[in-house]
């Protein structure tokens, strides 16, 4: 791999690091999901720092050329990083429809007892009114 995009794509993992620890320092990714583009982020770095033995690696499985497989890597990682958004996705769509149903039940509740006061209310003013 010639060394201008060597440094190229070290360039690009340091800002993709500057700009995730950016990111998670104004608290606009948390932690337990930032491990995971912690972790791909990782998986590049050491991708392209061993490029050498990659290559190996890739010429036993019959990838001619070092950046082919380092884009299928990528593409692997996207895709599984895209299955894990969806992942959390879903069950944070599960809990928001449970919080839903519990939140119109509370107001189905609060409707009943306000009801339940007016009508104690209304008795006891008939009671209270004189003959």
């Amino acid at each position: 791999m010639p060394i201008i995009l060597r440094i190229l794509l070290y360039l690009a993992i340091l800002f993709y690091f500057v700009w995730m620890y950016k990111l998670f320092k104004k608290q606009k990714l948390n932690l337990q999901y930032s491990l995971m583009w912690i972790f791909s982020g990782i998986i590049l770095l050491v991708l392209v720092t061993f490029i050498k033995d990659f290559e190996k690696v890739l010429h036993f499985l019959g990838i001619a050329e070092g950046m082919n497989g380092l884009f299928a890597i990528a593409i692997f990682l996207i895709l599984l990083m895209l299955m894990i958004i969806t992942s959390i996705v879903s069950q944070m769509n599960n809990r928001h429809k449970t919080l839903i149903q519990k939140c119109a039940l509370l107001e189905k509740r609060v409707r009943e007892l306000e009801n339940q006061m007016k009508g104690e209310q209304n008795n006891a003013n008939d009671n209270s009114v004189p003959d």
